[in-house]
């Protein structure tokens, strides 16, 4: 379905982008993976990618927290798989607290990255998208783009941002075969996630396994996680000719979170 295109998938390197990469690279989509790790093991999965699914796949480790590596990003993607069509904003960290006793460098630190970048690497991909008459914008959102929860007020005014953002570059590139949208996924089990889950079952004296059974019974009706599977084929429909005149739409994958 995607062959020929290339994409950029940020945060790539595990969770959900990685599934999303996967599923790109399963269409036929070149991918320019990012994030951080232990090098050998991203080198692991970027040959990976490229045996399974017959794709070129490069990696870049910008640091997203700098407007000049999201610059550097979009360029060396450019340059390396000949030009990017489909650009996925998925990076994004995380840090619990209250805020009265938030820490202002981790404010800082969470803006730029689940937010800021998708600023930078946007304003500098949408050029070439427009040269070509086409090109898809996708933005891993978050239920907390649309609702809120405790202790987590930088990374919930970020993926509100998210949110907006994805609107307003919809609006801005409407009549010009590009597309903006955003997924707002619920709980997904990933190394995020997980850290959240075992930090809530020290807290609470409780096994991992009633932590996770907890977290989800309160949020999600399904009581299932979503998996990056299935975050994979929403972006691979948004990427598709199906979804042309989708833009500016917020999708929730939550089983059901924000139905209540």
């Amino acid at each position: 379905m995607l062959k020929g295109r290339r994409a950029i998938v940020t945060g790539s390197t595990s969770g959900i982008g990685l599934g999303i990469a996967r599923a790109l690279a399963a269409q036929g989509c070149a991918i320019m993976m990012n994030g951080f790790g232990d090098a050998a093991e991203i080198e692991k999965l970027r040959a990976g990618l490229e045996k399974e699914f017959g794709v070129q796949a490069a990696f870049n480790g910008a640091d997203l927290s700098r407007a000049a590596d999201c610059e550097q990003l979009v360029a060396d993607a450019a340059k390396r798989l000949g030009g990017v069509d489909i650009l996925v904003n998925n990076a994004g960290i995380q840090f619990l607290s209250p805020i009265e006793n938030f820490p202002p460098e981790r404010w800082d630190a969470i803006l730029a990255v689940n937010l800021s970048s998708a600023f930078h690497t946007i304003r500098v991909a949408l050029p070439g998208m427009r040269q070509r008459g086409w090109g898809r914008l996708i933005n891993t959102a978050s239920t907390h783009g649309l609702v809120a929860s405790v202790n987590k007020v930088a990374y919930i005014a970020a993926k509100h941002g998210i949110v907006g953002l994805t609107k307003v570059v919809a609006l801005e590139t409407a009549k010009s075969g590009i597309t903006c949208n955003a997924i707002c996924p619920g709980w997904v089990k990933t190394p995020l996630v997980e850290k959240q889950i075992a930090a809530r079952a020290k807290e609470e004296g409780i096994p991992i396994a009633q932590a996770e059974h907890d977290l989800l019974a309160e949020k999600q009706p399904t009581d299932r996680f979503t998996t990056v599977e299935q975050i994979g084929a929403l972006a691979v429909f948004l990427a598709s000719d199906g979804a042309a005149n989708m833009t500016g739409s917020v999708i929730p994958i939550d089983g059901g979170w924000t139905a209540q």
